[in-house]
């Protein structure tokens, strides 16, 4: 049988989940799907498991309840944002409810067809960087009212002590290798860029390569897991020139997207950040987020 890591392997709050449980799930609330190929998906996110439901559906359940606040955010707005969104997002077809021992919300989505960008395998970089930069120009030109605080934008200084932490901790791993002065350097520069101080705008805040889809060809299809999606600094959806693209697709994104010094600076800081924060919780428990992690730091030092 097919199972999520054990509780000590990623978190220590995590709940236990595999495919007997999510069958049960699916066959108490929705009747319709009962019998239905249940199988788990493999993926590299910290909060969510995914189950395929027959060919069309995946299963998204979270592992901690951190995690139940995003599932009741995306049924809330996922509906609204679609509409105004160049690229597909994640539509929920089931509303699923604690039930056999399971403790928070869940949803049945339907399936999207694609897979995730690789760094340093992107069919055309380019062409990803300009999709992504519509995707973002999209988001921060959505005029919903009563958009929430979106989970990353808010001032980078509430960053400011976890961050510091995060490298001294790196310190006291010397095989990882981190220049400590040298990211030191670039968290500070980014604290001394000036602070938004133009209207909250729409983010997506987690573009992160596994919540991407793109084609054959390398072009965006979807972008998924709107679990931290708001309201804040634009800054916060710049991820991408960090943690997936190359040095000229990078330009080009910020291009396209007109970013001024002070948001580049900003955002920056906030990859470095998130990466800084990722490393040391990961690197033994999640490949794929602890390698994210150490390519953000590359990058943003000039050394990818």
């Amino acid at each position: 049988m097919s199972t999520v890591p054990p509780p000590s392997a990623m978190h220590p709050d995590m709940h236990p989940i595999d495919e007997e449980l999510v069958r049960a799930l699916i066959t108490e609330r929705f009747p319709q799907w009962a019998g239905s190929a249940v199988r788990r998906f493999p993926s590299a996110g910290t909060v969510n498991a995914m189950f395929r439901l027959a060919e069309d559906m995946v299963v998204r359940l979270p592992l901690v309840a951190g995690g139940a606040e995003d599932v009741l955010m995306e049924r809330e707005w996922l509906p609204r944002l679609a509409p105004l969104l160049p690229t597909a997002v994640p539509e929920v077809l089931g509303a699923g409810e604690p039930a056999g021992g399971y403790p928070w919300p869940w949803s049945v989505y339907r399936w999207q067809a694609g897979g995730n960008p690789e760094v340093g395998a992107l069919k055309n970089a380019v062409a990803l960087a300009e999709d992504l930069a519509g995707f973002v120009t999209a988001m921060r030109g959505i005029t919903l009212p009563g958009g929430p605080q979106a989970h990353r934008g808010g001032p980078l200084a509430r960053l400011d002590a976890s961050t510091r932490a995060a490298i001294e901790e790196l310190r006291e791993i010397p095989e990882e290798g981190i220049d400590c002065a040298a990211v030191t350097a670039v968290w500070e520069d980014a604290l001394r860029a000036p602070a938004w101080d133009g209207p909250p705008a729409w983010l997506h805040a987690d573009l992160m390569p596994g919540n991407l889809l793109v084609d054959d060809t390398g072009r965006l299809t979807a972008v998924i897991d709107f679990g931290c999606t708001g309201v804040g600094d634009p800054a916060c959806d710049l991820f991408p020139a960090w943690n997936l693209l190359p040095a000229d697709a990078r330009r080009v994104f910020g291009t396209a997207l007109g970013v001024d010094d002070a948001t580049w600076r900003r955002g920056r800081g906030r990859a470095l950040s998130q990466a800084l924060l990722a490393l040391p919780y990961y690197r033994t428990t999640n490949p794929a987020m602890a390698g994210n992690a150490r390519h953000v730091i590359r990058a943003v030092l000039g050394r990818d």
